[in-house]
């Protein structure tokens, strides 16, 4: 890079001296509210709340909305096949484009998905388009997680980033929230198993308000953390130089493979939470109120853990040892629970087209909307964790890019996986146990990373992408002040 002094790389919080940079003054008025990192947070936390947000609210009401959910789980199975083969190198296409672009470009193929499953409903012969708009759908939600990833975890300081992932996690669920209470409103009356047109009309619209906002988020390079640090500056390089950064980044840091059985098992829950449990047992007010306050209850897991793991007082790696345990203990306490309502149903027992599926006035299902709300919970702890470990890791937006893309190419992989498998009609029981051995698998894999690789702050031996200028060379250099 040419000028080592004017691009910091960290977050300039390190007792040791190990990552100097110069400080900036921040800006005053209403520059000072539009370009403080908080406010982009937000910014970027509507743009999923639209989106990704809306689409999880559709899914979560089981299979799509619709009576039968195979054409859903074919859609779904397409969207992470696709989400997985380009998330891999969707933290190349950022760096290279720029996150702001990138994020727009992703956002563009949710509108598309929603649209397809109202398609659906006029023409019901429409299941290849909506398998179609899937796979689309795969392609952008890599490019927009990749970039939200990224910004997430580069505008914040070591201290803050527990908060404002919390934070972020937070307002995006509260897409689905809206999204729920659509879906709860419009099917309150109806004892069917599936949604009318006005139901997707509504998501549709605000997904489309959704792909606007990225257009008013303001530029990376102009950047300034609360503590005076700037965010590293967009480099422009060859995608040669490009790719080989994404090799670099396993090579100086094999031990974010450790963590790709956690990243694995961080989608594949949802086919038995959406589809074997919201849509096997429950008609579709039941579904619509399960589904409200499952993501109720995820901003509830999101703040929580993200308030733990940005205890000032705990060091940070007492913090990220908290963090795993709490997810321990919540992986066994739901998937405990879980199973005893799972040993009592099967595919065969309960047809989609049943008639006997429970309402919200049933008996027993309290216990079952509770069990819910857990598993709402458990989510958000997980992924809220997960991106919290990667920001231990580095503040270089380069390299959290690539992170990122890793992280939701393997999650994808799990996904698709999970929702292939329900699509051919795998057992409800096998699907369940597996989501529960993948999770303790996720976790006893993550262990050993967290032990070597969390440290108390992040050194300058961990910014390699930062320190590598267009033409692949990586500097020696520490910034000073």
């Amino acid at each position: 890079m040419s000028d080592n002094g004017e691009k910091g790389y960290g977050s300039g919080t390190s007792d040791d001296g190990s990552l100097q940079q110069q400080i900036y003054p921040r800006p005053t008025g209403f520059k000072g509210i539009y370009y403080h990192p908080l406010t982009q947070m937000i910014m970027l936390g509507f743009v999923c709340f639209m989106c990704p947000g809306l689409f999880n609210a559709l899914s979560g009401l089981g299979g799509g909305g619709q009576v039968d959910s195979t054409t859903s789980a074919n859609s779904n199975s397409a969207v992470y096949a696709t989400f997985a083969a380009g998330a891999f190198f969707s933290g190349s296409i950022s760096n290279k484009l720029g996150a702001r672009l990138t994020l727009l470009l992703g956002s563009v193929g949710y509108p598309l998905y929603i649209g397809s499953f109202l398609a659906m409903n006029i023409h019901p012969h429409a299941g290849a388009f909506v398998i179609a708009a899937g796979a689309i759908l795969g392609i952008c939600a890599g490019l927009l997680w990749t970039a939200q990833g990224s910004l997430m975890l580069a505008y914040p300081t070591e201290e803050q980033k527990g908060k404002y992932i919390g934070v972020f996690w937070a307002i995006f669920n509260v897409g689905a929230v809206v999204g729920a209470s659509v879906s709860l409103g419009e099917n309150f009356d109806s004892k069917a198993n599936s949604v009318g047109n006005g139901t997707y009309i509504g998501f549709l619209v605000l997904t489309l308000i959704g792909v606007t906002i990225p257009l008013l988020m303001a530029n990376p390079n102009k950047m300034i953390r609360t503590d005076g640090t700037k965010v590293t500056t967009l480099r422009h390089p060859s995608w040669k130089v490009e790719l080989y950064g994404l090799w670099l980044t396993l090579r100086t840091d094999p031990m974010i493979l450790l963590l790709f059985p956690m990243f694995f098992a961080s989608n594949w829950f949802y086919t038995w939470q959406f589809n074997d449990y919201n849509d096997a047992l429950f008609n579709i007010r039941a579904r619509s109120l399960n589904n409200l306050v499952y993501w109720l209850s995820q901003i509830i897991g999101a703040i929580s853990i993200g308030f733990l793991l940005d205890q000032r007082g705990i060091s940070r790696r007492l913090r990220a040892f908290s963090g795993w345990t709490i997810l321990l203990a919540m992986v066994f306490i739901v998937h405990t629970w879980a199973y005893f309502y799972q040993k009592n149903y099967t595919r065969a027992s309960i047809p989609p087209d049943s008639d006997q599926k429970m309402d919200i006035f049933d008996h027993g299902y309290a216990g079952r909307i509770w069990l819910y709300i857990f598993c709402g919970i458990l989510d958000a702890m997980w992924q809220t964790t997960v991106y919290w470990i990667m920001g231990a890791m580095s503040n270089d937006p380069s390299k959290l890019a690539h992170f990122t893309g890793f992280y939701k190419s393997i999650q994808s992989a799990g996904g698709a996986g999970a929702w292939r498998a329900d699509g051919v009609k795998v057992p409800f029981m096998s699907m369940f146990l597996s989501t529960w051995v993948l999770l303790v698998a996720g976790l006893v894999f993550a262990l050993p990373m967290i032990y070597i690789r969390v440290k108390e702050h992040t050194n300058f031996e961990d910014e390699t992408l930062a320190r590598m200028d267009d033409s692949g060379h990586i500097s020696s250099r520490e910034r000073t002040r």
